[in-house]
């Protein structure tokens, strides 16, 4: 009797120190996050994701961990956005399209708001942008934790482009984007909302005929190779933005929140430093793809969107709008 209730007391020891090793390890098993975008493995925003991921698992001593995933793998721009909102990704890249879940972003993609690279940072790491991305949380309850610089927004095409009077019938792609479509509506082109992802087959098979983007991120998608002309009209000195659910934010701990925005910022400097070296690569590579370069004069395109600008600006943000302007000086 003695020995069976020696054995029954040492059975329930081992299940004991069983359970308690599988806790411990079940407590040690990193959260594992998702973040997605729209752009190839080829182009800076991955490059700048995966030393974002690496930063977080470092700093965290490995508690949380992200994987990434390119080209449109968990989705278009406002899937991911809808996508954190619900809180089934963590993290996106995501541009102008944030404007469709909170408005006054739609000014930052006015054409022709900035003067220069310059001029836009020092609005986006200065307190006015801080402040709107703290609107934009509260509004959405997607947390922006960087603004990541692009190059500069040119037009392709497969017409030569010199004037606005040019861009009669140009049928051309543009986000899904207000000032985008009003923009290019009154420069005088035929603006198309489409997909990025639609937007290769579509040039091919003469669907449209133009789009524009920063020229690393119409290099990587190989859009060069159905365009002939890249027009420098320098119309949009944008960003993207590294966002975050803040459902996710709220699950992590104190330490692992401050981890994960130390990342964002040093990841912000990688990716900033990296995007402009590939944009000079990226333009040498559609010089040798025989794409002709074409230097307009900017103005007559820039007098041409003054009145979309005006009328945007007092439909999503007269006050945001004027501090922008009020930078120049």
């Amino acid at each position: 009797m003695k020995t069976k209730i020696i054995l029954l007391l040492l059975t329930l020891v081992a299940l004991l120190v069983t359970a308690c090793d599988q806790g411990t390890a079940s407590a040690q098993d990193p959260k594992v996050l998702r973040l997605g975008h729209i752009q190839s493995e080829s182009n800076a925003w991955h490059k700048g994701s995966v030393k974002f991921a690496e930063l977080v698992e470092e700093k965290t001593n490995g508690t949380v961990k992200v994987e990434v995933y390119p080209s449109s793998t968990l989705g278009a721009d406002r899937d991911l956005i809808e996508g954190m909102q619900i809180g089934s990704v963590d993290f996106a890249l995501v541009a102008g399209v944030m404007s469709n879940f909170y408005q006054p972003y739609s000014i930052l993609e006015l054409p022709y708001l900035f003067e220069d690279l310059d001029h836009l940072e020092e609005f986006v790491y200065g307190t006015k942008g801080e402040q709107l991305q703290e609107d934009m949380l509260e509004a959405t309850g997607v947390r922006g934790l960087e603004f990541w610089l692009r190059g500069p927004r040119e037009l392709t095409t497969n017409k030569r482009v010199e004037s606005p009077e040019d861009l009669k019938g140009v049928k051309i792609r543009v986000p899904n984007i207000e000032a985008s479509v009003e923009g290019w509506t009154a420069m005088g082109a035929s603006p198309t909302p489409m997909n990025f992802g639609e937007v290769y087959s579509s040039l091919q098979t003469g669907v449209i005929d133009a789009q524009e983007n920063p020229i690393a991120f119409t290099a990587s998608a190989r859009i060069h190779e159905v365009q002939d002309y890249l027009v420098k009209t320098d119309h949009v000195f944008g960003y993207v933005q590294l966002l975050m659910s803040e459902k996710t934010f709220q699950g992590l701990t104190e330490e692992e929140r401050e981890a994960v925005i130390e990342a964002a910022k040093q990841a912000r400097e990688y990716q900033n430093e990296l995007v402009f070296s590939e944009e000079e690569a990226a333009l040498q590579e559609m010089l040798d793809q025989g794409v002709e370069v074409i230097e307009v004069d900017q103005e007559p395109f820039r007098k041409a969107v003054q009145e979309v600008n005006e009328k945007l600006a007092n439909k999503y943000g007269r006050e945001l709008y004027d501090t922008i302007q009020e930078m120049r000086e």
